[in-house]
């Protein structure tokens, strides 16, 4: 009976966490045996040999000693890269993370219900917001179905991440505060916050208990937009969050030793369940150009996002949407999850709120007034001017490539994923006539709190693929090394999304010396070490963001690289590519136009082999 009635109950969203298996580390010889194979492209025969000798010396010696401390950490932790991650990938950066770290992307809906129009975003904004609380709901009542892979469980935990989450700065690292409990665990923060010309209110999201309908959100909305638009612009005290860490830690301090009410504001703020952004721009897009809305959600106004927040929702004045999130306590697919879900509540209402047009007498929304003094005024417009330039120096761009997708790749056997990435290196072959090293996006989430794993996808196959498409003498060679190359793509990431990738693990060999003070081995100075992308210098950056209706973008790793990110549909894949314009190499619409010849001539070369 018991039995019958467990499998009755619907699963809850964090039931499997305890029961998830711990990450595992690799064996020092396959990981080392990985990375010789990651190189080889990438290296002469001299320099080959030299770095195979370096690898060698370093697995009987130094590596050794390492690995067997790995091991002994990885006894001791069901996840032995979790705090080391977080540190080296996010906390202990100094770079300003709001333009270099941050994800941001455009909403789909202008898609179906919601074009681009004149005088419907507060509106709009109060619907989408009211779904956004549901999802909250959903969280926080773990009714959220927990997610698989087939019928493994996932790991949930960066769910717990999305509402009530900031970052805020330290002088040497900064720390993740999270406020978010489920109902067994306790109390929750209720509040929201909306910036809107540099001002900043908050309003509680619920009413005795119940969350505000959207016509109550609305007057709240309303209220805020109507003293902004009368009033004179505010501090613009959130751009600080745009800046160095080590600079906004400081001006952090400077600005809580004013006031110690400053700090109630920047609490206020830190456990919001998110912001609301209402920006004042119309950038127009469709749905074969998003390049204006995902330039916007990245490198739009920072005095009305705060740069630390775990999610901003963006307003944009002509009735479209974006979003802009720390990528410090989650990855990407925790957002993409509760997109895709608005997406379809939207779709399912037809952009309509449905119910009751009561409006409760809730208290309008206060305004938080941080105490200022010169100092903050002087960080603020160099915060302002920093940001400025960057922004101006990253180009982003989004394109719908609409001559087949998903459907047509699968007709023919192969793998869509690695179709895109392999056209991707051919693009980059062709534009800048050698190899890219290459970073795509693994899972790990079957692990306990598993993020992500490295995938490199400039393989030595991939590699002397695109030399046969270079090449009009190879001509009936292609077939052959194009299903070698997808063959090793395929079972490199399979590998990666079971814990069996090299990077992470090297990476855990690298900060066991750093920390107990032995010098650097070997292997890390090697330049081929770097010039393979290791140490986080991939020239290519990219990501499958999945196969839904949400997408968005990350800046490029190096100076000289490229952010590549993409959503395959049925009938289309849309790709948002990023570069920095002060790298006159690198060109952002010069590669989406190689992509797309790239993916006719896969496409042709699939249909006349008949694979």
């Amino acid at each position: 009976m018991a039995n019958q009635l467990s499998q009755s109950l619907p699963e809850q969203t964090f039931q499997y966490q305890n029961s998830l298996p711990p990450l595992p580390v690799p064996s020092l010889q396959s990981s080392l045996s990985k990375y010789l194979d990651a190189v080889r492209p990438f290296a002469s025969e001299k320099d080959f040999k030299a770095t195979k000798e370096t690898v060698r010396k370093f697995q009987a010696g130094v590596g050794q000693e390492l690995h067997k401390k790995l091991l002994q950490r990885a006894k001791t932790k069901k996840n032995w890269l979790e705090e080391w991650w977080l540190d080296t990938a996010y906390l202990e950066l100094r770079i300003p993370s709001q333009l270099n770290v941050n994800f941001g992307g455009p909403a789909p809906y202008l898609e179906h219900c919601w074009p681009p129009a004149e005088g419907t975003y507060l509106q709009r904004a109060s619907i989408i917001t009211w779904h956004t609380l549901q999802y909250w709901n959903l969280l926080r009542t773990e009714r959220l179905a927990p997610q698989k892979a087939g019928k493994t469980p996932l790991d949930m935990d960066q769910f717990r991440m999305l509402f009530c989450t900031c970052k805020v700065p330290g002088v040497k690292k900064d720390t993740i505060r999270n406020y978010f409990k489920t109902e067994r665990e306790g109390p929750c923060p209720s509040h929201l916050v909306v910036m809107c010309r540099g001002r900043i209110f908050t309003f509680d999201a619920l009413c005795d208990g119940e969350i505000l309908t959207p016509p109550e959100i609305l007057r709240q909305l309303s209220y805020v937009k109507e003293r902004c638009d009368s009033e004179p612009e505010g501090d613009g005290v959130a751009v600080l969050t745009s800046e160095e860490r080590t600079r906004w830690a400081k001006a952090r301090e400077h600005l809580i030793s004013i006031d110690p009410h400053n700090n109630t504001i920047l609490e206020t703020i830190q456990s919001s369940l998110f912001v609301i952004s209402l920006d004042e721009v119309k950038p127009y897009s469709t749905p074969e150009n998003y390049s204006n809305m995902t330039a916007e959600a990245l490198t739009g106004n920072p005095t009305i996002r705060w740069g630390d927040k775990s999610y901003n929702s963006v307003v944009f004045s002509d009735g479209t949407f974006g979003s802009n999130c720390d990528h410090a306590p989650y990855d990407a697919m925790v957002l993409v999850s509760m997109c895709w879900y608005l997406d379809q509540q939207l779709k399912a209402t037809e952009g309509k709120w449905k119910g009751s047009d009561a409006v409760r007498l809730v208290s309008f929304p206060e305004e938080l007034v941080f105490t200022m003094d010169e100092k903050v005024i002087g960080d603020i417009s160099h915060a302002k001017k920093q940001y400025i330039e960057s922004a101006q120096d990253l180009q982003v761009v989004c394109y719908a490539f609409t001559a087949f997708g998903k459907s047509t790749i699968k007709q023919k056997k192969l793998h869509p994923d690695t179709f895109v990435q392999l056209a991707m290196q051919l693009a980059y072959y062709r534009l800048h006539k050698k190899p890219g090293s290459c970073y795509e996006t693994a899972m790990t989430r079957k692990f306990y709190h598993g993020r992500t794993e490295t995938m490199r996808p400039c393989t030595q196959e991939a590699v002397n693929w695109c030399k046969t498409m270079m090449d009009p003498t190879c001509n009936s060679r292609r077939e052959e090394a194009m299903l070698q190359a997808f063959s090793r793509h395929n079972n490199l990431m399979a590998e990666a999304q079971e814990g069996q990738g090299f990077d992470r693990h090297l990476l855990g060999l690298y900060l066991i010396a750093k920390e107990e003070g032995r010098p650097t081995p070997e292997l890390f100075m090697d330049p081929l070490y770097t010039k393979s992308g290791g140490g986080g210098n991939f020239v290519l950056s990219s990501s499958l963001v999945g196969y839904t209706t949400v997408l968005g973008a990350v800046a490029p790793m190096v100076h000289h690289g490229y952010g590549f990110f993409y959503r395959i549909r049925d009938d289309r894949i849309v790709i948002s590519m990023s570069a920095w314009k002060s790298c006159h190499e690198t060109d952002a619409p010069s590669l989406f136009s190689s992509f797309s010849s790239c993916l006719h001539e896969m496409l042709h070369l699939a249909t006349t082999s008949q694979l």
